[in-house]
């Protein structure tokens, strides 16, 4: 792993030198800001949480998520540069972890910058800094499994416009499952409708989300990550066999 943080801070600067990666955590910041104040009287509450807006971070990773994961692979576009970094001593493994932590490192620069609201929440006084502290953390570690799905799907196929759509797609089928799970609340068997609700990221999320921060649901973003790391890592390999 001694070229890790070469990688690492390669890709972290091509983020920073992308006028697209500012341009999505602006619209994650601002769409988070306005429709958590104007879709909630959370004013009006005196809530010591940040509920009202983490319950929206699930839909508002369906346009950052995927536009993070498509600047993953993008300086590997050119044949030429690619063959040159297939013969340098770094391993696919170090490339993947490398590109994908930076681009996690992004998701929780987005999340921090959204600070200005937890102000206001102390300010208030009625702030709970451990549950926010979970939220926070709840939120960062969807981001994580999300990038992980991009990741991978970014190993398949380098075209933006594909790697971008597919990841939406994909993306938007777990963050629907929820609704699935109600239609079928009274329709299937217990055991299935325990299935979807095990495998379902919008389910583990709104958990940690209440505050109840369990190692179990941590857990499940964390494999979720390692799960289509490997997968990646796995393709990328394939590919350049």
């Amino acid at each position: 792993m001694k070229q890790l943080p070469v990688i690492f801070k390669r890709q972290f600067a091509s983020y920073a030198s992308t006028p697209g990666t500012y341009l999505s955590v602006a619209a994650f910041l601002v769409l988070c800001a306005t429709l958590g104040l104007y879709t909630s009287p959370w004013l009006e509450q005196d809530s010591g949480d940040l509920q009202v807006f983490f319950q929206l971070h699930p839909w508002l990773y369906l346009l950052l998520i995927p536009a993070v994961s498509t600047q993953l692979w993008s300086d590997e576009r050119n044949p030429g540069l690619r063959d040159v970094l297939n013969t340098l001593p770094i391993t696919v493994t170090e490339r993947v972890l490398g590109k994908f932590l930076a681009a996690w490192l992004v998701c929780g620069i987005a999340l921090t910058l959204t600070f200005p609201i937890v102000v206001i929440a102390n300010y208030l006084g009625a702030a709970d800094n451990l549950v926010i502290s979970s939220q926070f953390l709840a939120s960062w570690l969807l981001a994580g499994s999300y990038l992980s799905v991009g990741c991978f799907i970014c190993a398949l196929t380098h075209r933006r416009m594909v790697t971008f759509l597919l990841t939406l797609a994909l993306l938007l089928t777990a963050s629907a499952l929820s609704s699935v799970l109600d239609a079928l609340e009274r329709q299937a068997p217990i055991w299935v409708i325990d299935s979807l609700i095990a495998l379902n990221p919008i389910s583990r999320f709104s958990a940690i989300d209440n505050g109840k921060l369990t190692l179990h649901d941590s857990l499940y973003f964390i494999s979720m990550i390692f799960a289509f790391l490997s997968a990646t890592i796995v393709t990328v390999n394939y590919k350049t066999s």
